[in-house]
């Protein structure tokens, strides 16, 4: 018999000191689930799953939001392959509430079909209901446009929701309507086979002009919220999880520059981790950079508050009809008016010009 225990974060009864079942408590305060896993050779996720009855899909959500600990180490690869008699500690958020209601919030929907549906948030718009944000939501928003009709495979707080960006980056986001359509999307986002483009504008200009940053991202062991770069083979790069952007320069600004980045893969806060890497943190950013000094007298005046960060571009190959789709977005008007007030007078018509 496989012995899992779970106690309540906030003091509740330790029930499962007693039973062999899952004990699952009620909402608003975190589960911790514990145990040891009984046969080795399995990848983690699956081992995981079959101990503490999660899902599958659930227990990389929880690995990907540092919530699972393996042998007293934060766990970040759900691949790697766990020996016997590993000690594990999942700790599962509340749910408050239990479910992601409807509301009748203005949605941007750049294309729709009965399998998906792809949307272009606006920047200050939170993805999905958690802590602190419990509704108004995309989530939300799409519960309502989409009647109910989305795919159930993300669990009753983020239906349909494949992917995800921040809640102060603006762009593009595909949403899955049907779990064949979310199944296919995985896949295409987990062999790094999905287009995406970003527009960010940064502190100063990268030299060189255009490259590629490769590195570990890992949570920070100081600040669970924040991401951290570690260089590949370095100390501590195992517990993170191999990331790539390949950037260009589009035009260089005064005291900043506008860049283009290509994702080769979707780590969280993956742009603003790696251009703060090589010293050139995103305009606005309040967690990775520090707006110079020269610039926020401009920052002040127009108001602009986010990082500087846009999906301008996503492509895949549509789940279920198995044909190419691509899609791209404008760059929002708060971004055109730093940029515009950021370039030389002269360069303002060609610069326009580049802007989508």
């Amino acid at each position: 018999m496989n012995w899992t225990r779970q106690r309540n974060v906030a003091g509740r009864e330790r029930l499962a000191d007693l039973l062999d079942i899952p004990i699952w408590t009620g909402m608003g305060a975190d589960t911790v689930i514990e145990g040891v896993i009984p046969t080795g050779g399995q990848r983690l996720d699956r081992a995981l799953a079959d101990a503490s009855g999660l899902s599958r899909e659930r227990v990389k959500a929880l690995i990907d939001d540092g919530r699972v600990e393996l042998g007293g180490k934060v766990a970040t690869q759900v691949s790697s392959k766990v020996a016997a008699g590993s000690a594990f500690v999942i700790r599962v958020p509340g749910a408050a509430p239990a479910e992601a209601v409807a509301q009748d919030i203005p949605l941007v929907v750049v294309y729709e079909d009965a399998d998906l549906i792809v949307v272009d948030k606006p920047a200050g718009l939170v993805v999905h209901p958690a802590a602190g944000n419990l509704d108004g939501t995309l989530v939300n928003a799409l519960l309502h446009h989409c009647r109910g009709q989305l795919s159930g495979i993300g669990g009753v707080a983020r239906p349909g929701i494949v992917h995800r960006i921040d809640k102060d980056t603006s762009g593009l986001l595909v949403v899955a309507k049907t779990d064949v359509a979310h199944e296919g999307l995985s896949v295409q986002f987990a062999d790094h086979s999905i287009t995406r483009a970003y527009l960010a504008v940064t502190a100063g200009a990268p030299m060189p002009p255009s490259g590629t940053i490769r590195g570990v991202i890992a949570r920070s062991t100081h600040d669970r919220k924040k991401m951290a770069m570690i260089e590949e083979g370095r100390k501590g790069a195992s517990r993170g999880k191999h990331a790539v952007t390949h950037y260009r320069t589009l035009e260089r600004l005064e005291g900043a520059a506008l860049i283009e980045c290509r994702l080769e893969t979707g780590r969280t806060h993956q742009v603003r981790v790696h251009l703060a890497s090589i010293g050139h943190s995103l305009l606005g950013d309040p967690v990775y950079g520090s707006t110079p000094s020269k610039l926020r007298p401009i920052l002040a005046r127009l108001d602009f508050r986010r990082q500087a960060l846009h999906a301008a571009e996503l492509g895949f190959i549509h789940p279920v009809s198995g044909e190419p789709v691509h899609f791209t977005s404008p760059t929002p008007v708060d971004m055109r008016e730093l940029i515009v007030e950021l370039c030389a007078a002269d360069d303002e018509v060609a610069l326009m010009a580049r802007l989508r």
